[in-house]
Formats: C-alpha cells, structure tokens, sequence
C-alpha cells in the first residue's frame, strides 16, 4: 500500500470512529439534528421485526429512548473502497426493568461528495 492510500486510510478509519461515536451518542440522547446530518437521503434501518426509512427513524428517535448507559465494544470499521462497515457490540440498561442488554449491529458508510454518510444500519438486539 503506498503512502497516499495509508495516509487517507488512516483518516478514513479516524473519521468513521467519530462518525460512530456521534451516531451512538445520538441515539442515546434523541439528538435529532445529529442524525440528519448523518444519515444519507437513503437511509435504511433494520431491528428485529421493524424496517425503517430515514424519515421514519428521526422520528422514532425523537422519542424517549428505553434505555440508558448505552456503550460500544469491539468495534471493527472495515473500509471497501468507497463503502464502510462499522460491526460493533452495545450494551445498555433498560429503563423499564433495569435489565442489561447487549446488541449487535453493523452500520455500513459509502463516500459521497467526498464525506462519509451512513447508508444502512441494522442492529440485532431484543426490545428495539
């Protein structure tokens, strides 16, 4: 690999962490206009039982969340050319019945007009 490839790989992966860590901050904390700046006009979504266009999923963010101290382990960003997937593993507490959980998902990012947009995500997770 030579330096220009590695250089913007390396921004590339700096990037898409912050992109990742914005995205699950957002989820926790309703951040509505964070997500619009995010989310690609494509935007799908995927949980257990639910696919949800972009529109669909502001809104449903925009709701309290059932959760709390929502974290992400063992992130792995992948880079294919134009397109990123981010796997990762979340846990959280209900509010409910303070149970913890934990979820899978994978996020994928393409390059567009030379910025990272999240295209789809779809996490695997009980009680979304």
């Amino acid at each position: 690999m030579n330096d220009t490839k590695t250089k913007q790989s390396t921004e590339d992966l700096a990037i898409l962490e912050q992109l990742n860590n914005d995205y699950v901050h957002s989820d926790q904390f309703n951040d509505v206009q964070r997500f619009s700046e995010l989310l690609a006009e494509d935007f799908v979504v995927q949980t257990p039982g639910v696919t949800r266009n972009r529109a669909e999923f502001l809104e449903y963010i925009a709701k309290p969340r059932p959760f709390k101290d929502l974290a992400v382990h063992d992130v792995k960003i992948r880079i294919l050319s134009d397109v990123a997937l981010i796997h990762a593993r979340a846990t959280y507490t209900m509010l409910a019945d303070g149970a913890a959980q934990e979820a899978l998902y994978t996020d994928t990012y393409q390059k567009r007009d030379g910025g990272w947009v999240c295209v789809s995500a779809c996490a695997i997770a009980p009680g979304t």
